[in-house]
């Protein structure tokens, strides 16, 4: 029998609310690497999907959403001080779990911010686009957590693959560039000396560059939306929200299409149109360059933010350009063409893709660029290969959400009175040694690939050769 590392022992009860693809892939490393019992662990989701598995597991099971009408009497039946919350589910307001979890001693955590659906959600299109973002749900995350106070129980929010890893992944990309150009070794222990170590490096702009290639035995039927992990998430990122970015304060072209928000810390912009139909030039080791969509994820606006230096008047002195660049599975691919044409009406079918996957890797890291060395790349490289001897019920891209949500959930427990906690704020060291085992290989390559690289041989094209990482020159027009 093998025997897993212990990381805490928890005699408390977990409860955990939605249970799709990312529920689970982490009930397994839950079992495998916490001192628990099955019988401490409830799930309460919206359809069947995992029934079988919870139950051969030990794990309660029951079929009860979360609404606004409900949530209070579940939330009290399942759940005392010293408990946690496992947020999974989609259409569930965080705000009002965490609200509640605060009041009653309760940790928490997510992977990314939801509202509650229909009226008030990021598809209610009576909301302005600057309304429906991901900078406008931080925001108001940001003033709920002004309102609460600071020790209260442990809320880890946006904290899976990305938004979450990739945060950690980036503080470890900074250290390794400090390193290798001579910038000193010195571990930043705050917001203003991280910050400070970005800038000091030039880090004009971070990528968060993501190549998935799984693939399923048979080919994507027409008509049926493809993915490797959330399909109703991935529609409501892509789709339905604007694509946002961090604006760096090195950019001198402002997007046509591009508005900045009336309200909050303004690191960020968002573009007049969905993520899904906006490209951009990116690399990773494995796949070279490549072109990525530019959908909205919570670290966009989160890194950006931490990583602002302003001289003593407020003025912003330096910020990075911070998006993501991401190219999914060739199914999922193939999905947004045709959602596209048909005016991004939602997906009437959907397939996600498991046991189905034959080959492929989901190479996830963050790309930054414009320092001394040009452009870095650190992240992870998991096949579907080695996955499967990992842990069970997982693709590439689920253990990579999975497993960093586990270890928050690891994170809170250790530190369990820090209350409303973004993946920047958090202890990079201790979650990548969570997290590592089950990622694949973990690496770090410098490039000389530029957006510029290789243009103009057919056409001309406008761009600002003075700056390579100007967005004008990542983005395809």
């Amino acid at each position: 029998m093998t025997h897993y590392k212990q990381y805490v022992r928890f005699d408390k009860k977990i409860l955990i609310v939605g249970f799709g693809s990312i529920g689970q892939a982490i009930l397994p490393l839950i079992l495998r690497h916490m001192d628990i019992k099955p019988g401490q662990i409830h799930i309460i989701t919206g359809d069947a999907r995992g029934q079988v598995e919870a139950k051969e597991l030990g794990i309660g099971f029951e079929i009860n959403p979360l609404t606004r009408d409900n949530y209070l009497s579940v939330l009290e039946k399942h759940l005392s001080k010293g408990d946690f919350l496992l947020n999974l589910s989609v259409d569930v307001s965080c705000e009002a779990l965490i609200e509640w979890c605060q009041s009653h001693g309760v940790m928490y955590e997510d992977t990314v911010i939801e509202p509650w659906s229909g009226e008030g959600g990021y598809m209610d299109t009576k909301l302005s686009l600057s309304e429906r973002s991901n900078y406008a749900a931080r925001e108001s995350m940001l003033k709920l957590r002004g309102r609460l106070p600071k020790n209260g129980p442990t809320a880890v929010i946006t904290h899976g693959a990305n938004p979450g890893l990739v945060s950690h992944f980036l503080k470890q990309a900074l250290l390794n560039i400090a390193k290798d150009t001579g910038a000193g070794d010195k571990l930043p222990t705050n917001k203003k000396e991280w910050s400070e170590l970005a800038a000091k490096l030039n880090v004009k702009v971070i990528h968060i560059a993501e190549r998935d290639t799984q693939v399923a035995d048979d080919p994507k039927p027409h008509g049926v939306f493809e993915n490797t992990w959330s399909i109703d998430g991935f529609y409501s990122e892509g789709v339905a929200q604007p694509a946002e970015l961090g604006w760096g304060s090195h950019e001198k072209h402002f997007p046509a299409d591009g508005a900045r928000h009336t309200f909050g810390c303004g690191s960020a912009i968002y573009l007049k149109r969905p993520g899904a139909s906006t490209r951009v030039r990116t690399w990773t080791p494995m796949e070279g360059s490549f072109y990525g969509f530019c959908v909205t994820h919570g670290e966009t606006i989160s890194i950006s933010d931490y990583y602002t230096v302003k001289d003593a008047s407020g003025k912003v002195t330096y910020r990075p350009t911070v998006h993501y660049a991401y190219h999914p599975c060739d199914g999922a691919v193939s999905s947004l063409h045709e959602l596209a044409g048909k005016n991004w009406a939602p997906p009437a079918q959907q397939r996600l893709i498991v046991d189905e996957i034959t080959s492929g890797v989901d190479e996830l890291g963050v790309l930054l660029c414009g320092h001394a060395k040009g452009a870095y790349w650190y992240g992870s490289q998991l096949g579907i290969e080695e996955t499967r001897e990992l842990i069970p019920y997982n693709n590439a891209t689920s253990l990579q959400v999975a497993v960093c949500a586990f270890a928050g959930m690891i994170w809170a427990i250790e530190n369990p009175n820090a209350g409303i906690v973004e993946p920047d704020e958090m202890d990079h060291a201790r979650v990548l040694e969570i997290c590592t085992p089950y990622l694949g290989p973990v690496v770090g390559k410098y490039t000389d690939w530029t957006p510029l690289k290789d243009r103009e041989l057919l056409f001309a094209e406008d761009l600002d050769k003075s700056d390579p990482w100007q967005f004008k020159n990542i983005r395809v027009i």
